[in-house]
């Protein structure tokens, strides 16, 4: 496992990292909290020591479940967890994914931190990052002034922004670089081999600013593990279901994905990784990343991710066919449909 500097907290956390939002809630088929924990510590043990989390995960679950799992090494790990939704007020899953509606008074910013503090039976957040928030959140001045008071008493090292919750990249990149550029915030992004824009405008600023970022989704919700074919199907509760709920959506992201998946298997055979491990390394390449995160579902591909860095580093002459295959949008335009 190789480990980068998370910025001014000067730990350093393993450039692969562990999402708990797959083993809290159920929208990955996970349900088995003895599994949930015997998976974080398998990560652990496989060198990961960066663990994000968030409170609206299973409500609250999210974070009690890393303390069962790995109470005992907290001072050998780095927790990142989220702050926003007010999900004690509107509790339970949403309709259709919706969100539940933010507070960021400093009072539920306060109280927030105290519950998730609580929960993870620590005494300091590592990492506070503000759950998917809008510009006049970032730009709200008290916002801030309130995290810099939870950083000055201690109970927090670090904050910053998980951007989301859907890829909007216009949005996205305008928040993204408020962060970086004013905030001298870490901020976290959806980043992958088929999701590339908001990478491309946030991580070399991120990088002259000396500024973390950090990835969820790098696999693209799976597509880029090799595992799916035309025919794979998704239970109702799933949220990659609701990725397919028209046949034009399941074309554009399923379909389509395995189109390109097949353009990029160079990059996995040719230098002895296997798909998912050339998505990890991909973003990797990238300096100003500290870490990603991984949605992890099972020990097999836990231990697939956390030996990525023993494959060989992204060379100058694939990332260039890699640009060249996403900015030409993977040359399907001019392909015929498969029957």
């Amino acid at each position: 496992m190789l480990y980068r500097l998370l910025g001014d907290t000067g730990k350093n956390v393993s450039t692969v990292g562990f999402g708990v939002w797959t083993v809290s809630t159920k929208m990955w088929g996970i349900s088995d909290d003895d599994f949930s924990i015997e998976l974080l510590r398998r990560a652990y043990d496989k060198g990961i020591n960066f663990f994000d989390t968030a409170d609206v995960y299973g409500d609250g679950k999210g974070e009690t479940i890393l303390f069962d799992a790995l109470g005992n090494e907290r001072s050998n790990i780095v927790i990142a967890t989220k702050f926003g939704y007010d999900f004690q007020t509107y509790p339970g899953s949403q309709p259709g994914q919706r969100e539940r509606p933010h507070d960021w008074s400093p009072a539920y910013i306060k109280k927030a931190c105290e519950a998730s503090l609580k929960r993870l039976r620590t005494d300091h957040i590592d990492l506070y990052q503000l759950h998917n928030p809008r510009m006049d959140a970032l730009r709200d001045d008290d916002l801030f002034a309130t995290l810099e008071e939870l950083k000055a008493e201690g109970k927090i090292l670090s904050y910053g922004a998980a951007l989301g919750p859907a890829l909007k990249p216009d949005r996205q990149i305008e928040e993204g670089l408020f962060c970086v550029v004013h905030r001298h915030t870490a901020v976290q992004i959806i980043y992958n081999l088929l999701e590339q824009v908001l990478g491309e405008s946030i991580c070399p600023v991120a990088e002259t600013r000396e500024v973390p970022v950090l990835v969820r989704v790098p696999h693209a919700s799976g597509i880029l593990e090799g595992t799916y074919t035309k025919d794979t199907e998704f239970a109702p509760d799933d949220h990659r279901s609701h990725r397919v709920t028209t046949d034009e959506m399941r074309q554009k992201w399923l379909l389509d994905g395995l189109r390109k998946v097949e353009k990029l298997r160079f990059a996995a055979q040719d230098a002895g990784r296997t798909l998912g491990q050339m998505a990890i390394q991909f973003i990797l390449a990238q300096k100003s990343i500290a870490s990603l995160f991984p949605n992890i579902y099972d020990a097999v591909q836990l231990d697939e991710f956390a030996s990525a860095n023993d494959t060989a580093p992204f060379s100058e002459t694939e990332m260039k066919q890699v640009i060249d295959l996403y900015e030409h949008h993977f040359y399907l335009d001019h392909e015929a449909l498969p029957v």
